[in-house]
């Protein structure tokens, strides 16, 4: 990953979701929680995206406040558009109101400077699928050390 430096990651997201498709998208930022941001004080951990009036907007994701900056610091958990293709935000709305599946922040970085957030297009998991999937996990595991120790 050249020129890429990872803020923050929702690694939650990947265990509460299925992951369809994932899209990267611009963030509108104000200049004090660009700098937070440089800091790495973000959290993704509630966050989701919505179209509103053929626009993508950024739900619960937290900035840290700028310490340095003055009274003027934006809210924490504000609102932040998105950036992306009218097509793109078109196909992203349409899937999201016919199928069920929500769009979720998996991470935010700076690639040449600019901020990004990769965005998915994730179906929810039911809790029996997550323990299936932890199953199988282990499963896994479990074959692999059999076959290493058949193997010595």
């Amino acid at each position: 990953m050249d020129g890429i430096k990872v803020i923050a990651t929702n690694r939650k997201a990947r265990h509460d979701y299925e992951i369809e498709e994932s899209y990267e998208a611009g963030l509108v930022l104000v200049g004090t929680e660009v700098k937070s941001l440089r800091r790495g004080s973000c959290s993704l951990k509630d966050g989701f995206a919505l179209v509103k009036d053929g626009e993508l907007f950024l739900y619960n994701v937290y900035i840290a406040p700028y310490k340095e900056g003055s009274h003027y610091n934006p809210d924490p958990e504000r609102p932040r558009k998105l950036l992306l293709h009218k097509q793109e935000i078109a196909r992203l709305s349409s899937k999201v109101k016919e199928r069920g599946y929500t769009l979720v922040p998996l991470k935010i970085y700076f690639k040449r400077g600019h901020a990004k957030v990769e965005l998915a297009l994730a179906k929810g998991r039911a809790k029996y699928d997550k323990r299936e999937k932890i199953k199988r996990r282990e499963q896994e595991r479990e074959m692999k050390r059999a076959l290493k120790e058949f193997r010595r």
